[in-house]
């Protein structure tokens, strides 16, 4: 049997080889590991133009039609997650490439969001520094989140995780989505807002839905000016839903309290990009999704994918 080429995409802890068993595909397939993003597509295409498997991790590098026209050895495409907006997956099918998926045992994002929260409030990360480089005692008084309100935009998984996380410290808890009801806020021990509503009455605003044509955009300048002078914004579900030149002028103009980012409509983000220069934001690299145990999952998973459909078995999680 010829020997296939396997490529994984974007794996920027070099932990892909290391911490999955790919000698179950050692015999048939070469694998090789690209640490660093593309500059491109063009670039994506060169690096990639010899391999027929590709595993991706979520929307990382972009799959359009263009890119699977570059890519005519490709036959099996592998995602972490089951929903990746990056695919075309029109242009995949068109050239008989098949896209499957892998499935998370438990999401780390919403606890995640949870420690936003609580570096922005309380400043741990910041006097951990400080301490670390020899400053002085005490300089941030932060502000109690018990009794403060908590405003959930998705009350899906996520936001429902993110909503009993909240109540576990002493939050009130609204939430708010485009087709959230009354009574699915009552089954899940929360109450229902309206969108102007909450962003005037939440403390604190978390967002949790998926990113779609619908929701690109979603939170805009009129929204982040509804919000409290005191309040904060947190988005660790996908930058575009925040309309982030707005979420920019919002904070340099001190007219929120902060903002706790995990996601951007660029990735990785530029080291110019004006969010680093405001000292009312606490950024971080998409890390929501990112633990060892995470990708532990996804990238057994894909071995086992690529097992499956050497056998010439149609892989389950199939997109």
């Amino acid at each position: 049997m010829t020997r296939l080429r396997c490529a994984i995409l974007d794996d920027y802890f070099d932990v892909a080889l290391s911490i999955a068993d790919w000698s179950a595909i050692a015999d048939n397939v070469d694998v090789t590991a690209f640490n660093q993003p593309f500059a491109s597509e063009a670039a994506a295409a060169s690096a990639l133009n010899d391999f027929e498997i590709i595993c991706a991790m979520r929307e990382r590098t972009a799959f359009p039609s263009s890119l699977f026209a570059a890519l005519p050895k490709l036959k099996l495409l592998i995602t972490s997650g089951m929903r990746n907006a990056a695919i075309d997956i029109d242009a995949a099918k068109e050239r008989n490439v098949v896209v499957c998926g892998t499935q998370y045992g438990q999401d780390p994002t919403a606890p995640l969001a949870m420690g936003l929260i609580l570096e922005l409030t309380r400043g741990i990360g910041r006097e951990n520094a400080r301490m670390h480089a020899g400053e002085p005692w005490q300089s941030f008084a932060g502000i109690e989140i018990e009794g403060k309100t908590l405003g959930v935009i998705g009350l899906g998984k996520l936001g429902s995780k993110i909503a009993s996380l909240g109540k576990a410290f002493g939050m009130n808890v609204i939430a708010w989505s485009p087709n959230l009801t009354a009574d699915k806020c009552k089954a899940a021990g929360v109450g229902y807002a309206r969108k102007e509503e909450l962003f005037a009455q939440a403390d604190v605003i978390s967002i949790h839905v998926v990113l779609s044509e619908r929701s690109r955009g979603l939170v805009g300048a009129s929204d982040l000016a509804r919000m409290k002078p005191s309040a904060y914004l947190i988005n660790t579900s996908r930058g575009p839903i925040v309309d982030e030149q707005a979420l920019l002028e919002t904070l340099r103009q001190k007219k929120i309290a902060g903002a706790g980012i995990d996601v951007f409509s660029v990735e990785p983000l530029p080291v110019d990009h004006p969010f680093r220069r405001l000292d009312n934001m606490v950024l971080t690299p998409h890390l929501g999704y990112a633990t060892l145990d995470g990708l532990r999952a996804h990238y057994g998973q894909m071995v086992g994918t690529i097992e499956a459909w050497f056998k010439g078995e149609l892989p389950r999680r199939i997109a």
